[in-house]
């Protein structure tokens, strides 16, 4: 007998294509969905190019899968949520001087609520990524859980979903890593078993945000004049824009010193930015908001692992719930305003949240 029906998210790439077998394999009854997040006719005369994620490459790409496997495919256009709730927060994010994490907010705002929306509309009572992460029940409850490969856990990346999901998601993926994904794909001759890996935003072409911002908000980049970088409080040169420049940037800053100088903050409201030798990066903690809990609040222990960026190493720290501050045992380099910070017991996700202003 067959379980219940599952919506699964396929991108055109490897991991939702293995996802999708893998979830044919456990017994479910499967409907391939492609979401089409970015649209290029919703934007009169534009040259973007077409999103990474869901253009007609990775659109056919799952659909061969899908035939492959005599499953249902459907493209979904979820591009009005995701302009509204991801493009304009980063476009906006970057314009106050902000770095933010556009694949966070696709999470949390697009995919699994317009996702479940769907699934309940098409009688599914699951949704299932390829994403590297595990779901485990206990007593009914529900806990997300980084996955076993630790040079492809995308935990950090799922802390804003509604915790109400989880017991409707299914990650086939957890407990496999990278290489087996893909020798996986190979064996079963999937279309996708060799396309390469993306590490971009999907709908930043090149990665290329600066040309991304000029071509989205033309006025509003226009407006940004050139500022003045600021050193131990005096001014030492001038700058081409605030949005030039990240937390943590080397290269590229227009002034030159015998030692290194990095970008330790951006002021947006001034249009200046300020460098320092590198010991000025370190943080000792941040303020924090938008916060998610997946767990229930008591359950969250004093000490606490933290991760303050998707390829950095957990560090143990504290959350104050007074003033939502978290102190680090020891100090961060290139706390980001903007960035994502989650919260970890062990392997489990606790939550997270998003930084707001690093402490000196």
């Amino acid at each position: 007998m067959r379980k219940k029906r599952v919506l699964v998210a396929m991108s055109g790439g490897v991991d939702s294509s293995v996802a999708l077998a893998k979830i044919l394999e456990m017994g479910y009854e499967a409907i391939g969905v492609t979401m089409k997040l970015w649209d290029n006719n919703k934007f009169e005369g534009s040259q973007f190019q077409e999103s990474t994620c869901c253009g007609i490459e990775e659109i056919n790409g799952a659909k061969l899968v899908c035939d492959h496997y005599n499953v249902p495919h459907y493209t979904m256009d979820f591009s009005d949520a995701f302009i509204e709730d991801v493009v304009d927060n980063f476009v906006d994010e970057y314009l106050a001087g902000r770095t933010p994490n556009p694949c966070v907010r696709c999470n949390s705002f697009v995919k699994w609520d317009a996702f479940i929306q769907k699934a309940d509309e098409l009688g599914a009572g699951f949704i299932s990524t390829g994403h590297y992460a595990q779901i485990f029940e206990n007593d009914g409850i529900y806990s997300l859980h980084k996955g076993i490969d630790k040079n492809k856990d995308q935990s950090y990346v799922l802390w804003g979903i509604p915790q109400t999901t989880l017991s409707r998601t299914i990650f086939p993926l957890g407990d496999m890593t990278k290489p087996e994904v893909r020798a996986f794909a190979s064996q079963h001759k999937m279309a996708t078993a060799k396309v390469p890996e993306s590490m971009e935003i999907c709908f930043v072409a090149d990665n290329d945000y600066k040309k991304f911002l000029n071509k989205y908000a033309p006025d509003k980049m226009n407006a940004i004049n050139t500022g003045k970088i600021i050193q131990d409080g005096k001014e030492i040169g001038d700058h081409q824009g605030y949005t030039h420049y990240t937390i943590g940037q080397r290269k590229g800053i227009g002034v030159t010193f015998p030692e290194p100088r990095y970008v330790k903050s951006i002021d947006a409201k001034s249009n200046t930015i300020t460098i320092s030798r590198k010991e000025g990066l370190l943080s000792p903690g941040c303020t924090i908001n938008e916060l998610n809990w997946l767990v229930d609040k008591n359950q969250v222990p004093e000490k606490i692992q933290i991760k303050i960026r998707y390829n950095s190493s957990d560090v143990i720290g504290q959350l104050n719930w007074d003033n939502l501050t978290v102190h680090f045992d020891q100090p961060q380099l290139s706390v980001t305003p903007g960035q994502s910070i989650v919260f970890y017991d062990d392997d489990k996700v606790l939550g997270g949240g998003i930084i707001n202003k690093k402490l000196n």
